[in-house]
């Protein structure tokens, strides 16, 4: 289970071997592109995160076969990344070796399959962290002959949505789910950029609503930009949507509404939480000056500024206390 919008718009936009496939492809060298059988490509289960990480990072992988070579398999890791990480090259490393080993737990008597590692990059700025294992290394191997043979090296390939026009992204051959999924990545927490080219991307979503489970993957927009855009975009998108999408006004509204109740849900316990702290406030103020007579500003302060729980002792200290400072004694 993912626990950030980031982490769960991809998955849903890339899980699909079918979208996963499309964006992969015309990354690829030709050659390789061409030595596979994409329609042989399937997700394989289990994660190969850092458990310290697992909060807020997902990763997929696929495999595919090759078309020649029978039973051949090559694995690509597809990541997604929405800040600068400098050690990416080594944590990918990690998750290789774990792919592979539980590959050779699986299959004894095999070979292991290549790898290809992929980072989608929704990065502020772009990517300026290292894309291959040398940049890691100092001395760089390739700055000593024969070095280059003897440690482990390899390159991700990186897709830098921040460098990416909307013309960039309408063009790839993707489905219009993930296609809009790459928008919302790039922009969704940008209030200018978001603004700024939501009038490109608004009718994009009436194709995604007519696709098969469009509704579903509709809420799944509605409900990123509802998390990560900020207020007043937001609403301009809401009446957008609202207003372009007449088929659709019962699955945004029961977001929004939904949203609504729980802000008000929020605000409610809030206030109740606000008006016990007030309550022991007042008390404790009422039971100084009956016990010692006017308080001065210093430990007026200290009572605003006091949480419950220093309240409650502050309270219990009053019963005892033989003067003002005693009670607010650290």
């Amino acid at each position: 289970m993912t626990t950030t919008p980031h982490d769960a718009l991809f998955k849903a936009a890339f899980e699909s071997p079918e979208h996963a496939s499309a964006l992969l492809r015309p990354l690829l060298p030709p050659a390789v592109s061409a030595a596979i059988t994409w329609e042989s490509m399937t997700l394989q289960p289990g994660s190969f995160v850092d458990p310290k990480l697992a909060d807020r990072h997902t990763d997929l992988l696929f495999s595919v076969q090759l078309r020649e070579g029978g039973d051949a398999l090559l694995y690509f890791l597809l990541e997604h990344q929405s800040t600068g990480d400098p050690d990416m090259p080594l944590r990918v490393l990690a998750y290789m070796v774990r792919i592979w080993e539980r590959f050779r737990a699986e299959h004894e008597d095999a070979r292991l399959p290549p790898i290809v590692p992929m980072v989608v990059s929704h990065v502020p700025g772009g990517w300026t962290a290292p894309r291959s294992f040398d940049e890691l290394l100092d001395p760089n191997p390739a700055s000593i002959p024969g070095l280059g043979e003897l440690v482990p090296r390899f390159s991700l390939l990186i897709e830098d949505l921040a460098h990416l026009s909307n013309d960039d992204l309408k063009s790839r051959s993707l489905a219009a789910f993930p296609k809009v999924a790459l928008w919302a990545l790039r922009d969704g927490r940008h209030a200018d950029h978001f603004g700024h080219n939501m009038g490109a991307w608004i009718a994009a979503f009436a194709d995604v609503a007519r696709a098969p489970n469009g509704l579903r993957a509709l809420e799944q927009l509605i409900r990123y930009f509802a998390l990560v855009t900020d207020p007043l975009p937001f609403e301009a998108f809401r009446a957008r949507i609202l207003e372009d999408l007449p088929g659709t006004e019962e699955i945004t509204m029961s977001w929004f509404d939904h949203q609504q109740e729980q802000a008000l849900a929020k605000g409610r316990a809030e206030g109740r939480a606000e008006g016990r702290v007030e309550g022991r406030a007042d008390v404790l103020r009422k039971q100084l000056i009956q016990k010692f007579g006017p308080i001065d500003s210093q430990h007026t302060s200290r009572i605003e500024a006091a949480s419950p729980e220093t309240l409650d002792h502050y309270l219990e200290r009053v019963l005892t206390a033989t003067t003002l400072d005693a009670v607010f004694a650290e």
